[in-house]
């Protein structure tokens, strides 16, 4: 018979990896994402802006647990730590915000619409809720090809997606055909600026999973720890063959819609509350208190982040952007991402 105290041990080592590994991430797409925005506002970004801050536990909790080059994972606008944790390589990133035409859509589209398909990141549809067609078109293709086996596909939305016609349909279609889907809500509050009491009349935003069959649990989404525990059950019921999970994070995010944004409509009340507080300083915090690292290896890890943001934006500067009168270029795939 095993040992509790062994097995404590072992999934206490299991947490103690993955809490820093997701760490890594988060504290990479906030340097990012504040060197973006600076760049930004001074006026040499075309397009919006839209950062993640306060959502990065949350984004990179899912993907850090999902397989690479298996699963299937569709980030949103305020996802660039679900995508880094995903594989995402940071100069993609840069030179799609920067207009590089070696970037992923050769500088020629927004710059949030990007993936790669091949790796199981399709590029994001701007439109609430739309995603979740997607991810499940990719699942029940792999059903029809018998390469289902095992396979999750997972779509991130906030809570303003959960009111349209595209989420309706898109779940209620996974719930019948019972799709190995998790749909990971950031609820930070309002729809832009439509707080949540004005877009649904139910008591959670997580009742909503009952009216579908479906499994949703909600979760702390300040906290990393609850958001990788909470993930990993609802990627383990998904993979086991229980169909469609919801995974609801209540939090905030600590910036307007975007950075075009002051966000006027938030309170200060609001604000203080337990769904203002920065999941990244709640985890440096925690990682340190349970001796996982020490503040020098944070240190280290913020250092680290520095350096790569550095070298990506730099090198994304210094590339050309598009000639429109000489390109070879197609909305479904580019070049760099063709087999």
């Amino acid at each position: 018979m095993a040992n509790p105290a062994n097995q404590n041990q072992e999934l206490n080592g299991k947490l103690s990896t993955i809490a820093v590994e997701t760490y890594r991430w988060m504290v990479l797409a906030r340097t990012f994402e504040d060197r973006i925005s600076n760049i930004y506002r001074a006026g040499k970004i075309v397009g919006g802006v839209y950062v993640g801050k306060g959502q990065e536990a949350f984004s990179a909790a899912l993907s850090t647990q999902l397989r690479k080059g298996q699963d299937v994972y569709s980030p949103l606008i305020r996802d660039m730590a679900g995508r880094a944790a995903f594989g995402e390589p940071l100069i993609d990133a840069a030179r799609t915000y920067l207009g590089s035409a070696r970037g992923p859509t050769i500088g020629r589209d927004g710059n949030v619409h990007r993936g790669n398909s091949h790796e199981g990141m399709p590029t994001m549809i701007s439109h609430l809720g739309a995603m979740i067609s997607v991810v499940n078109g990719m699942l029940f293709a792999r059903r029809l090809r018998k390469k289902l086996n095992n396979v999750v596909g997972a779509a991130s939305i906030g809570d303003g997606a959960t009111s349209t016609g595209a989420f309706h349909e898109a779940l209620n279609m996974a719930a019948v055909e019972k799709l190995p889907l998790i749909i990971s809500i950031a609820n930070n509050q309002f729809a832009y600026s439509t707080p949540t009491d004005r877009q649904f009349a139910c008591d959670e935003l997580v009742d909503k999973a009952t009216g579908y069959g479906v499994n949703g649990i909600n979760i702390n989404g300040t906290d990393l720890i609850e958001c990788l525990e909470g993930f990993g059950k609802a990627i383990a019921q998904a993979r086991s063959g229980k169909g469609p999970q919801i995974v609801v994070g209540n939090l905030l995010r600590l910036s307007g819609h975007g950075e075009h944004d002051d966000a006027p409509y938030i309170s200060n009340r609001l604000r203080s509350s337990n769904l203002g507080q920065d999941c990244l300083v709640k985890a440096k915090n925690r990682i340190i208190e349970e001796s996982w690292c020490s503040e020098k290896q944070c240190d280290d890890i913020q250092e680290q982040a520095t350096i790569e943001v550095n070298a990506a934006i730099a090198q994304a500067e210094s590339e050309k952007g598009p000639n429109p009168y000489s390109h070879d270029w197609n909305a479904y795939s580019s070049p760099s991402f063709r087999k």
